[in-house]
């Protein structure tokens, strides 16, 4: 009896399709875990999130919004293809567009074909999207929070398959806590270099330096510390009621020669008027910002105006400048403040060691000038008021001080009394 051997069945074409796909989702979510766990940088975090998407789904855009530190609107901080001087100054608020709707909703937006159609849509005017046909969008979700969304773009229409929308969701998921994780230690590394300027700005104030040596670095400390396109410190002009630079890290040419503000003109103007912070999202819109032409030439957008307080008395303003959309945070403002108050502190211990200088000089002047009048009034037989009359002649004729004048008066008197002695 001849026993026939069955030959091996070969996996269905199904089973096939289905193998192949778990491989490679395992191997996408292996390079994510790989190279998000290999950095806390999160800006080279959010780049290697992009580029495995884009690898991944043969995108022709991706763009990664993230959700601000007030939870009001989402920025966007990562993208392949727009230009990179998009990144941190396109924002739109939760609910705003496709993108703000899926923030909102916590649900995943797939259009496969004429995506601008959809009434959610917004139009940015300087991002590509419009030119774009097929269009995924899907929040990123950690701990039941959404902290961002990823944009998925083709130009041709494009119909996404289950596996391929599963895998984006499961990347969506496995990258929310990478992105929390490294907001956290963005975050950390922030305060600590906070803590470490407010040091060096105490220590600065503290010595023997020169009062524009501690200004300018007090605003270049401060300007490294936030990340500051330009920092700037401005003072009041009593005189004049103007406020005037008088320490930037700025190497602007046009920035440094930029007219005085007359106190409540401008955000500058208002904070030392109204004695409190004012921020300003972007300056460039704003109606009360007075240098708008040149903040599009100098690339400024948010600011925060801090006065600089001595004796419940403003002596002038720190002026703190991003070049992107930037949302300051509570103890960023107290920092700042706390700063803008060490810079007031610093100026007005030199104000008043000044006055006690020009004191001291005035006092020494009046007792030289008591000195030459009495020679006056001794050798030419005048009266007090003619002595006195005589000196401020002679300075105003020889345009000498009063004291160079007396100190001469005193040493020709000397000369005079010296030489019959030596005579005789």
């Amino acid at each position: 009896m001849s026993v026939t051997k069955s030959k091996p069945r070969r996996p269905s074409k199904d089973v096939t399709v289905v193998l192949r796909e778990r491989t490679r989702e395992v191997e996408v979510l292996y390079r994510i875990s790989e190279s998000i766990s290999s950095t806390l940088d999160l800006q080279s975090v959010l780049k290697h999130i992009v580029e495995v998407v884009v690898e991944v789904t043969k995108a022709d855009s991706c763009l990664l919004y993230l959700v601000s530190t007030n939870h009001d609107e989402l920025i966007l901080r990562a993208s392949k293809n727009p230009h990179p001087k998009l990144i941190g100054r396109t924002s739109l608020g939760l609910g705003e567009g496709i993108t703000g709707w899926v923030a909102r909703e916590k649900i995943r937006v797939v259009i496969p074909r004429n995506a601008s159609d959809d009434p959610r849509f917004r139009f940015f005017h300087n991002l590509p999207e419009d030119r774009y046909q097929a269009f995924v969008s899907l929040p990123i979700v950690t701990k039941g929070h959404v902290v961002g969304v990823i944009n998925i773009q083709h130009k041709r229409t494009k119909r996404y398959h289950d596996a391929e929308l599963a895998l984006l969701s499961t990347i969506a998921n496995q990258v929310g806590g990478a992105i929390e994780n490294a907001r956290l230690y963005e975050e950390m590394r922030r305060q600590a270099l906070q803590l470490d300027t407010l040091s060096q700005v105490s220590e600065t104030v503290s010595s023997n330096r020169l009062i524009d040596d501690v200004l300018e670095l007090i605003v270049t400390m401060t300007a490294e510390m936030m990340k500051s396109k330009i920092c700037s410190l401005m003072l009041v002009d009593e005189p004049s009621g103007e406020l005037c630079i008088a320490a930037t890290q700025s190497l602007s040419e046009a920035y440094r020669r930029k007219p005085s503000l007359k106190i409540g003109q401008s955000v500058s103007g208002r904070a030392v008027k109204e004695q409190r912070p004012i921020y300003v999202p972007d300056v460039r819109k704003e109606d009360d910002f007075h240098y708008r032409d040149l903040a599009k030439r100098e690339g400024l957008c948010s600011l925060l105006s801090v006065p600089m307080m001595s004796k419940d008395q403003v002596i002038g303003v720190l002026n703190v400048y991003t070049s992107t959309v930037h949302s300051f945070k509570a103890e960023e403002v107290k920092i700042i403040q706390a700063i803008a108050n060490q810079a007031a502190v610093a100026i007005e211990h030199t104000r008043l060691v000044d006055k006690s200088f020009e004191m001291q000089e005035a006092l020494a002047v009046r007792k030289l000038v008591e000195r030459a009048k009495g020679h006056l009034m001794q050798s030419r037989k005048m009266s007090e008021g003619q002595a006195f009359r005589l000196i401020q002649r002679q300075s105003m004729n020889m345009r000498k001080s009063m004291r160079e004048i007396a100190e001469a008066i005193i040493l020709a008197g000397e000369l005079e009394e010296q030489v019959p002695s030596s005579l005789s």
